[in-house]
């Protein structure tokens, strides 16, 4: 097994032995604080924050969000690389993050620097418009921007990261001429598109009671079955996109060398809040499934899915300095 590999699968190893608990009688002792690399209000903030309430009744101790946004949502990843391996500072992991580092410098190695804690979810995307807009369709919104290349500015959550490159994809299938628009999180490009200031919006499920409010509409949405909330909303495969089902999924990670013992504790604690009832009705409500993977499953995802990443950067001529 190559060197790399080894490094983000030692965590998965030392699962395998024998933990005692005793080894951190105390652990949690203080605050835990999870690093969310998005800005608050969109549906990634909603979600952690809905699983940091739930971790502090699993753990008997608060568990804190902060949010870190910018940077195509790595600023959390990059602060945990850096942080003393004690439990106590963790992060969303999120697809970008495992991605950018083989688009351009980052501060930190995805396959050495992390110990997987768990797997917990993946988005539900979909392209947004205004609810008073001329396009019921997206078929309709793709024949505008034909009819007025370099016209139409479609926003999504950040350089690089998956909606972006979707739209990118999208609107290179559709030979289209659009400008691509990228914010700091989804809440900041839903404000974008209800002041006129975007044609369209890819994101998650945030924005869905404005939506239910008639605010905004869906023109797609990128499962690979339609969402039960919105069952007039067509997939991108039932609109003729071969293999485009983008979720984007993620999970939480700590520095690497972290003690086993304070990785299990940590593991069972946000397992426990992953499926509260509380939680879960905040996962149902955004239309997000659980994708629970524990600490040895998630690691070997990782690993393969840093692999599959990087060669998808060389097919695509994404790699940069």
């Amino acid at each position: 097994m190559p060197t790399h590999r080894r490094a983000l699968l030692g965590a998965a190893a030392a699962l395998a032995a024998p933990v005692s608990l005793r080894a951190q009688p105390r652990f949690p002792d203080r605050p835990i604080t999870v690093l969310v690399p998005f800005p608050p209000g969109g549906a990634t903030d909603v979600q952690m924050r809905g699983l940091a309430e739930a971790a502090t009744r699993a753990f008997g101790q608060t568990v804190l969000t902060e949010n870190r946004p910018g940077a195509g949502s790595t600023l959390g990843p990059a602060a945990v690389a850096r942080a003393k391996p004690d439990g106590y500072l963790v992060s969303q992991m999120t697809l970008p993050a495992l991605r950018l580092p083989f688009m351009q410098r980052m501060p930190y190695d995805p396959r050495r620097d992390f110990t997987p804690i768990l797997h917990l979810t993946g988005y539900t995307f979909g392209v947004l418009v205004r609810g008073d807009s001329p396009w019921t369709t997206w078929q309709e919104l793709v024949a505008d921007a034909r009819a007025r290349p370099g016209r139409h500015r479609w926003g999504n959550t950040g350089a690089n990261g998956t909606p972006h490159l979707a739209m990118v994809d999208l609107a290179a299938q559709e030979k289209l001429d659009v400008e691509h628009i990228p914010f700091r999180g989804e809440s900041e490009g839903t404000t974008a598109l209800l002041g006129g200031h975007i044609e369209a919006q890819a994101a998650g499920t945030g924005a869905a009671p404005l939506v239910a409010e008639g605010k905004l509409r869906y023109l797609n949405v990128w499962t690979r079955e339609r969402v039960a909330r919105f069952p007039e909303v067509p997939t991108l495969l039932e609109l003729g996109y071969a293999g485009m089902v983008v979720t984007s999924p993620y999970g939480l990670v700590a520095p690497a060398g972290l003690d086993p013992a304070i990785l299990a504790v940590l593991h069972d604690g946000f397992r426990r809040a992953l499926h509260d009832p509380a939680h879960l009705a905040v996962l149902a409500r955004l239309d997000q499934p659980v994708e629970y993977l524990n600490s040895a499953d998630y690691a070997r995802n990782m690993a393969d899915t840093i692999d599959l990443e990087e060669k998808r950067v060389e097919r695509l001529g994404l790699r940069g300095g």
